[in-house]
């Protein structure tokens, strides 16, 4: 029979009835990957069954580690960064840790102080987006003896693991130039604090560059990260006197917000205009017609972002850049502009 709260089961009696050491039970708890899979296996299968709660704060003062990771992302707001925390998360709770997220919604201010807060709880390490933040958040991190790793962008300053957003943006104008479109426009999101919407703008901007073409200023604009900003951003677009026969959009909600809005213009797609994103979420491939666009493996993104810091907890070095693969997938929402 389980004991009461008052009568809390002890550490001792775990190591009974494992078999092990009372030392063995606290290495299970706070450095899992030191030990065995059968041990391991053996204490946490005694843990259950005991329903051993173990004291965090003596856990974390015996160990010098809290076993959490805090996480602080730009929106909870949007698929592409759920994808890679979940993933993330669930790596970290096979290895016995938590991950505390937090969001800032692209606030230099709110980022700082959350980043603050989540070193002054103890966290063991920390993992942030892109490469945008604030000049006394660069000096907190710099001054921090845990590890940090930038995310979905890289920066020389910190541990970094993701995407060439340029490069993926260069891919999807490549494809439309490729198609024989020569007016393309851009519904980006919001570059303020953003460096991954300003780079992916440069890499139309080099494509067409490339080509003997410019990116007229008229045919860019700053949208919401949301199917509401990507039929503003079509409707914005479609007013010019130079109308584009394809878009690229910073990723696939705007995209899919300027294929409805198109479809509610009366304009076909995509034998009136061709519509590109970015990140091949699931509506993408739903929608009709498909969506073309460049997809980011973010579940990979969010896994090894996990791994990279629990390597480092260990006293690891980890790579200094990384820069995980893209590719373009082609649906029916991209064709040759009509003759």
């Amino acid at each position: 029979m389980l004991k009461t709260m008052n009568q809390r089961i002890t550490i001792e009696e775990v190591a009974r009835l494992a078999g092990v050491s009372t030392a063995t039970v606290s290495r299970v708890l706070s450095r899992p990957e030191v030990v065995s899979d059968q041990t391991r296996e053996q204490v946490m299968t005694a843990i259950t069954q005991l329903d051993y709660q173990p004291d965090a704060a003596a856990r974390a003062l015996a160990s010098g580690r809290t076993h959490t990771v805090g996480c602080v992302i730009p929106t909870l707001d949007h698929a592409i960064f759920a994808r890679s925390t979940q993933a993330m998360q669930t790596t970290l709770a096979q290895a016995g840790y938590q991950l505390l997220v937090a969001s800032h919604e692209y606030d230099p201010v709110t980022e700082f102080e959350l980043v603050r807060a989540l070193q002054q709880r103890g966290v063991d390490s920390l993992v942030l987006v892109g490469t945008d933040h604030a000049p006394r958040l660069w000096k907190a991190l710099s001054d921090w003896r845990k590890p940090t790793l930038l995310t979905w962008s890289c920066d020389p300053r910190l541990p970094s693991l993701g995407f060439d957003n340029e490069g993926a943006a260069r891919l999807a104008a490549t494809h439309l130039l490729e198609l024989g479109h020569r007016c393309i426009g851009v519904i980006s999101g919001l570059t303020a604090n953003n460096d991954r919407a300003r780079s992916r703008i440069d890499g139309v901007r080099k494509s067409l560059t490339q080509a003997g073409l410019s990116l007229l200023p008229t045919l860019v604009t700053e949208q919401a990260f949301n199917l509401e900003g990507g039929r503003l951003g079509l409707r914005k677009l479609m007013a010019n006197r130079k109308k584009p026969t394809a878009i690229f959009c910073g990723n696939d909600l705007l995209a899919v917000g300027a294929l409805l809005e198109a479809q509610r213009m009366g304009l076909h797609v995509p034998s009136d205009l061709s519509i590109c994103g970015i990140d091949n979420l699931e509506i993408a491939e739903a929608i009709n017609p498909g969506l073309t666009t460049v997809s980011l493996p973010t579940q990979d993104l969010g896994r090894l972002a996990a791994k990279s810091m629990l390597s480092a907890i260990s006293g690891e070095v980890i790579a200094a850049q990384s820069l995980l693969p893209f590719e373009l997938v082609i649906r029916g929402s991209t064709a040759s502009p009509r003759k």
